[in-house]
């Protein structure tokens, strides 16, 4: 019952981006404010140091969330991304994401994917969300 009656979730994020065959390790921050019982407005920051030949990857984006049930939030996010390197340059970003918290005590554990559709390209993100709603 972490996150039942609550406002404020922060967490961190550690997974792995998945791009054409090649998969790199991601960290990032998200914040949900959660606005009634089922919705939520929220950010995300990512990074992923390895990614691009190296050049590293930042992701910044704006959610809304959707809690059909007290575990589950589906995601629908739109944002940037920002590639580094010798020629850094930005491309727009939408995401899809699912997540699935198990409460522990007043923590919250979630197994999450999410879809990152850039230009023609889509990116699979995948790994573990820790909260610590409040």
């Amino acid at each position: 019952e972490a996150a039942e009656n609550t406002k404020h979730i922060p967490g961190t994020f550690l997974g792995a981006t998945h791009v054409k065959s090649v998969t790199e390790f991601t960290f990032g921050f998200e914040y949900e404010y959660k606005l009634t019982k089922n919705w939520g407005l929220g950010a995300v920051f990512e990074r992923t140091n390895k990614a691009h030949h190296n050049d590293g990857v930042a992701v910044a984006l704006v959610s809304i969330y959707y809690h059909p049930t007290k575990s589950i939030r589906l995601v629908a996010g739109i944002g940037q991304e920002r590639i580094g390197g010798a020629h850094p340059h930005e491309e727009d970003l939408f995401r899809i994401s699912a997540a699935y918290d198990f409460h522990v005590k007043k923590f919250g554990i979630a197994p999450t994917i999410a879809v990152d559709f850039v230009d023609v390209e889509e990116a699979i993100v995948f790994g573990i969300a820790f909260t610590r709603p409040f």
